[in-house]
């Protein structure tokens, strides 16, 4: 099943760097994750308003689905947005796409379990308010399952 990407409203550019990439020339399967945390995080500084000083994130699980393959001259774009959100853990979707004459072709699909964390006390702790708030009201209620 294809994303849809109607369903995405934050998207970010992501650079492909020389050093990405393997023997090959694709981007290597690991940085994928970096891509993904590079959108994650300019999503919740940039969309949702994150006070990391509150409770930080944590990666509980990751999943990543390779479609096409990336190589260094494709120009990248990788959409974000929250899909569950339960007490302190909330799913999120990457997808990466490649431009191109025709549009934007999906190329890497991706799914993360995000934990909010306090880094002081060593655990998981609730979503804080603003942000769970935020992330329903940016994503869409539809869209979000299991908001408590």
């Amino acid at each position: 099943m294809t994303e849809n990407l109607s369903y995405y409203r934050f998207k970010t550019d992501i650079p492909i760097r020389f050093s990405d990439l393997d023997a090959y020339g694709h981007v290597n399967n690991a940085v994928y994750l970096t891509y993904f945390e590079i959108a994650r995080s300019s999503y919740w500084s940039e969309a949702i308003g994150w006070d990391q000083k509150m409770a930080g994130v944590i990666l509980g699980r990751s999943e990543i689905n390779y479609l096409k393959p990336l190589t260094l001259n494709d120009k990248i774009s990788c959409y974000v947005r929250t899909t569950r959100i339960g007490n302190s853990s909330f799913d999120m979707m990457h997808v990466l796409v490649k431009h191109t004459p025709h549009g934007e072709e999906i190329c890497t699909t991706g799914k993360t379990v995000c934990i909010s964390y306090d880094y002081t006390s060593n655990r998981s702790v609730a979503i804080p308010l603003s942000a769970r708030q935020r992330m329903i009201e940016y994503d869409e209620p539809p869209l979000i399952l299991n908001t408590n």
